[in-house]
């Protein structure tokens, strides 16, 4: 067992957006942060190669339900943003009000700070058109979507916001970390953290497996932001056993359609969209390479089909499914789809063939279920007070984990202005507690004796 030599201020344990934002909020303030991400920080290529490894490693990155959904995540800096569609829904500030926490001032913040807004009508490509005036023309409430991207680096004719975007025109958790380490935050790679250090029903560090060794960080606030699936894994470990049930995980679909001339149908994905708040549904184009279209094709055995890749255009909805299941020990998710989950599914299935059919197009055929978004995990008002602690002190989440509600809808807004909220209110406590800034401890020598006189636990 091996100890770093620095007491940290926080450490932040995963990348994503809650993660990177309270790492970054915290280094500006000079706190002394160390960030643990359990992927790589390779360069983004846009490559398939790359995307593989981050998002469709079975036990790691994918999930697969009983009824066969896989449930996707990537495990890189930057999480699941360096794959996402970079759609920036507003937080559902009411329904967190309840729960006595207002994020409204942060997610103003939110918005002066990174790129909001709708694409530009360059940037509008067919695909999405189509969709767009299709759907209006039907009398649908539908529009162009806020999508967190830098307009003036975006390209046209371009299919690799799904990939990981190469030309730095979508934002993603990454800028924020690299904000972070250039405050001087430090961040170790590779590293899988394994559980939370505590004594005295407090928490005082991690303990980590990095390069088939195991080592501990010790800081005076723990942020976890592992992700829905992750961080619940994590606090079981470290006396916390009721993390991880009754969750949510957004299922999805694609109903596909051929509209002849349409071309090749390259786009930034969920360009625009209908949202159905009453019904728990939402309907968006959803432009995606062709390669992650044949395996999505190969799923339901349409074989012809999935080789055809000009003139298409997918829909994709996706559905606020009801609370249940369990993340099991080995971190799978075991959840399968209620009755009212698949009547949603279908029904914003109906919606998207009508929208389809109403634009010409032919061959309409729906594909397989996904999920995404996992969360409701470690519940603020179940798991986490209004601050997102636990029940140990110094002990925080941070990431989709603890949304308290099922909700069905893109959460980056949201947990950036949670993770701005809670850096907020760590700086505050540090300031009641008359600390100001990164204090270097002395380290005892590593031997069994030190350990356990450090860790109380061995």
């Amino acid at each position: 067992m091996k100890s770093l030599k620095t007491e940290y201020d926080a450490i932040v344990v995963g990348s994503g957006p809650g993660g990177a934002s309270v790492a970054r909020d915290l280094s500006r303030r000079g706190k002394k942060v160390l960030i643990l991400e359990w992927g790589d920080n390779d360069p983004l290529k846009g490559k398939v190669t790359q995307i593989i490894p981050r998002a469709f490693t079975p036990g790691k990155s994918i999930s697969f339900t009983p009824q066969m959904l896989g449930v996707i995540r990537a495990i890189t800096t930057g999480g699941s943003s360096v794959i996402y569609c970079a759609t920036a829904f507003d937080p559902p500030l009411e329904m967190l009000k309840k729960y006595g926490v207002d994020i409204s001032a942060e997610a103003a913040e939110v918005r002066e700070d990174v790129p909001i807004g709708p694409l530009s009508d360059t940037l509008m490509a067919a695909g999405p058109r189509h969709f767009l005036e299709s759907a209006q023309a039907l009398g649908y409430d539908a529009h162009r979507l806020n999508k967190f991207i830098f307009q003036d680096k975006c390209r046209t004719n371009c299919q690799l916001c799904s990939y990981g975007c190469p030309h730095g025109a979508k934002w993603s958790a990454r800028n924020f970390v690299d904000e972070a380490l250039e405050n001087g935050a430090e961040m170790i790679n590779f590293a899988k953290v394994e559980k939370v250090l505590v004594e005295n029903r407090a928490a005082i560090g991690v303990e980590y497996r990095h390069e088939k060794e195991t080592f501990q960080a010790y800081g005076s606030k723990i942020v976890i932001a592992a992700g829905g699936i992750g961080s619940p894994l994590i606090l079981r470990q470290s006396g916390i056993p009721g993390t991880g049930y009754n969750f949510f995980f957004d299922p999805l679909v694609f109903v596909y359609g051929r509209i002849k001339g349409l071309g090749s149908g390259k786009a930034v994905p969920m360009s625009a969209g209908v949202h159905f708040p009453d019904d728990g549904i939402v309907m968006t184009d959803f432009n995606m390479p062709h390669l992650m279209k044949i395996l999505f094709d190969l799923e339901v055995l349409k074989v012809r089909k999935a080789f055809a890749y000009t003139d298409v255009l997918p829909i994709m909805i996706k559905v606020r499914d009801d609370l249940s299941g369990e993340i099991t020990k080995r971190g799978w998710v075991r959840k399968s789809l209620g009755r009212q989950d698949k009547l949603r599914l279908e029904k914003g299935a109906d919606h998207a063939r009508r929208i389809l059919s109403n634009a010409g197009a032919t061959d309409i055929y729906r594909g397989w279920m996904f999920g995404a978004h996992p969360g409701g995990t470690v519940k603020i008002g179940e798991h986490l007070d209004a601050d997102l602690k636990t029940v140990f002190d110094n002990l925080y989440v941070c990431d989709c984990s603890v949304i308290p509600e099922e909700w069905g809808l893109p959460p980056t807004w949201t947990l950036l202005s949670l993770g701005r909220r809670l850096a907020k209110h760590l700086v505050a406590e540090d300031k009641v507690s008359g600390k100001t800034g990164f204090q270097p401890v002395v380290v005892m020598p590593e031997n069994e004796e030190s350990q356990e006189l450090r860790t109380g636990s061995m």
